[in-house]
């Protein structure tokens, strides 16, 4: 013989009937939140990947920057150290270099013996839509170690040492 269900509430609903209405109610109010987990997850997912690509581009710009002021800056001692075959041979040579370093000399002149470059790149993937990264560079002899020279560069080279100064 059973015994008669146990009255759990004061609407007189036994046990069994009062934790299946739980579960009922729980899982209607559940229905409407199901895949919600994955749509956020996905979101997730696409904000880091959105971090990461914007990471690695302007790793890229930075570099570019890099790789084109190197270029400028060895363009110009190439220059400078040609600058004795008169500004044709060494712009030549300051070209040459530029474009062994993968950029594009876009201007070239001696002023005495000093080489004054200016050299630019195209960055990669779709950072060529902000234009191009330029870099000048100048580089020639200077008058002697013990003497102080300017050569018009706004720094002052005095004893092998290089102090910068505002003009």
């Amino acid at each position: 013989m059973t015994s008669p269900p146990r009255c759990d509430s004061a609407a007189g609903r036994s046990r069994g009937e009062h934790a299946s209405g739980r579960r009922d109610m729980l899982r209607s109010r559940r229905e409407g939140d199901e895949g919600v987990a994955t749509v956020w997850a996905a979101a997730a997912v696409v904000a880091v990947l959105l971090v990461f690509s914007a990471v690695m581009w302007l790793g890229a710009a930075v570099i570019t920057r890099h790789r084109v002021t190197g270029a400028a800056d060895l363009a110009a001692l190439a220059a400078a150290t040609y600058a004795h075959t008169g500004e044709a041979g060494a712009c030549a040579r300051a070209r040459r270099i530029a474009e062994l370093m993968g950029a594009e000399l876009t201007t070239c002149r001696l002023r005495g013996w000093d080489a004054l470059v200016r050299v630019g790149k195209d960055p990669p993937g779709p950072l060529s839509v902000f234009g191009r990264a330029f870099a000048a560079a100048r580089a020639g002899p200077i008058d002697s170690v013990g003497e102080r020279s300017t050569n018009g560069r706004g720094s002052e080279i005095q004893s092998g040492r290089t102090v910068i100064r505002r003009r």
